[in-house]
């Protein structure tokens, strides 16, 4: 059986996503397979896969999918060697009115994954990956705000998403919205973090948007971090920080690589990958785990790029701490939650 041409629309407001997307279903006369249908579904995605087959395969799809859909688990399923989908688009559908509070949505979805295990995922996060895994962005109703702020809007966009195309829509707009189709791969590397950190350049400001990349190579004091976090982040000081990622390591937990999450509110640290750490290993190893620290890249309004490094340089050890050693940095306070990771071999 051939595989069918998916075009994959998201976004986290229901209705400008389904109006964009039956429009998309007419302009490319694919059929239309709305999130309404999906929704019903234990899992979206797999339901999405399997009506998919049930389209007219010479045309292809227009899939709408709920706002709670992960994007990339999404691009995962629709370009797996197996799957009956050949996805050509991700397009992303946002409010230009209420984008930014979406970004700030500090609201939680819960879905029963594998083994029953309950998951909590922030709204917050699922619209800002959706943003950044876009081929496309939508921007509807665009017409609504203030010049200055529609510009600082997709100025901010395009930091999240450089590569995608971005395309300002009025209120009732129906001109064709841009399309670049062309298969898309299981790993769409389009985040302008991911970017930024694999040594792209960073976009100049657009009006009050900027970003950009911090790295030390000193790991986290992570009660100094805790109190940056809780009582500076969002107090405004350092202006307004929509969106940071990247990796760092906390100094009481030596062995491991963390992967920085941060979206308005919503902050988290994941383990990304056990490092090498143990008494018989090498003294290059013990070198090289030493030297990985903090790579991230910042993004938002009005940044004040100075007085944030100088609070992030404060957060990692000083020079005194560095030099006491790992079994030193352990007895340090950690307020954050544990990690199911091989972090140590003796502790």
């Amino acid at each position: 059986m051939p595989q069918i041409d998916v075009i994959a629309v998201v976004g986290p407001r229901a209705p400008v996503r389904v109006r964009c997307a039956k429009r998309l279903a007419e302009r490319t006369q694919r059929a239309f397979v709305p999130a309404a249908r999906l929704a019903v579904a234990a899992d979206p995605i797999e339901e999405a896969i399997a009506l998919v087959p049930w389209t007219t395969p010479s045309s292809g799809a227009v899939v709408e999918f709920p706002a709670e859909t992960p994007v990339l688990e999404l691009i995962g399923a629709l370009t797996a060697p197996e799957a009956p989908t050949r996805l050509l688009a991700v397009v992303c559908v946002a409010d230009a009115e209420r984008l930014e509070a979406d970004l700030a949505d500090e609201s939680y979805v819960t879905r029963t994954a594998g083994a029953g295990e309950v998951e909590h995922t922030a709204r917050a996060w699922l619209t800002v990956t959706q943003v950044e895994h876009a081929t496309t962005i939508v921007l509807a109703n665009a017409d609504r705000l203030h010049a200055e702020r529609r510009d600082d809007l997709i100025g901010l966009l395009g930091l999240l998403a450089p590569t995608a195309r971005i395309h300002a829509a009025g209120t009732g707009s129906v001109s064709p919205i841009p399309l670049d189709l062309a298969e898309l791969g299981p790993t769409q590397a389009r985040a302008g973090w991911s970017r930024a950190l694999s040594g792209d350049l960073v976009r100049a400001p657009r009006g009050a948007a900027g970003a950009f990349r911090y790295e030390n190579e000193r790991p986290l004091h992570p009660w100094r971090l805790h109190l940056l976090l809780a009582e500076r982040f969002e107090s405004g000081e350092f202006g307004t920080i929509v969106r940071s990622a990247g990796f760092c390591r906390l100094a009481t937990r030596p062995g491991a690589i963390a992967q920085w999450e941060q979206v308005g509110a919503m902050f988290d640290l994941v383990p990304l990958a056990d490092a090498v750490w143990s008494e018989g290993g090498s003294a290059a190893e013990e070198v090289e785990l030493l030297t990985l620290g903090q790579d991230l890249f910042v993004a938002g309004y009005d940044l004040d790029r100075a007085a944030f490094t100088v609070a992030l340089d404060d957060a990692a050890l000083h020079d005194g701490e560095l030099v006491a050693g790992p079994d030193e940095w352990r007895t340090y306070p950690d307020p954050f939650p544990d990690w199911l990771v091989a972090d140590d071999h003796e502790h």
